[in-house]
């Protein structure tokens, strides 16, 4: 079955970087756009960006413009997130999804362009 399994979350100080990890396995990963997404306590599931299979174009929420970069190796069947000048206001468990359907390079930013997720990463930016 498919698996996505999110790593790098933790603790930082504002101004800090992270750099999220997803692996994934069960599917064609090197087909399907990639998403990252983020919950914060009390506040639904937002789009953070997301990458075409070629890494072609990438998408990013205007909150995170200019601060968040999404790479992927399709060898290692990985995508990143990498995070600079975080703000406490990034606090949120992390998410990778997998696009719904194979070689789409258009924006989507609504969950339910997704098909698979994974358990999150917790991200906790402190001040």
């Amino acid at each position: 079955q498919v698996q996505l399994v999110e790593s790098g979350g933790g603790l930082v100080q504002a101004g800090g970087s992270l750099r999220l990890s997803c692996a994934a396995s069960g599917l064609p990963f090197s087909r399907y756009a990639m998403g990252w997404f983020r919950q914060a306590p009390g506040k639904e599931r937002e789009f953070v960006g997301r990458i075409t299979w070629n890494s072609g174009r990438t998408y990013y929420a205007d909150s995170v413009k200019g601060r968040c970069t999404i790479s992927r190796d399709n060898l290692k069947n990985t995508v990143y997130l990498q995070m600079n000048s975080l703000k406490t206001e990034d606090t949120a468990v992390y998410y990778c999804a997998s696009d719904r359907s194979v070689y789409y390079v258009g924006p989507r930013t609504d969950l339910s362009g997704y098909d698979n997720w994974g358990q999150g990463t917790q991200v906790t930016v402190s001040s």
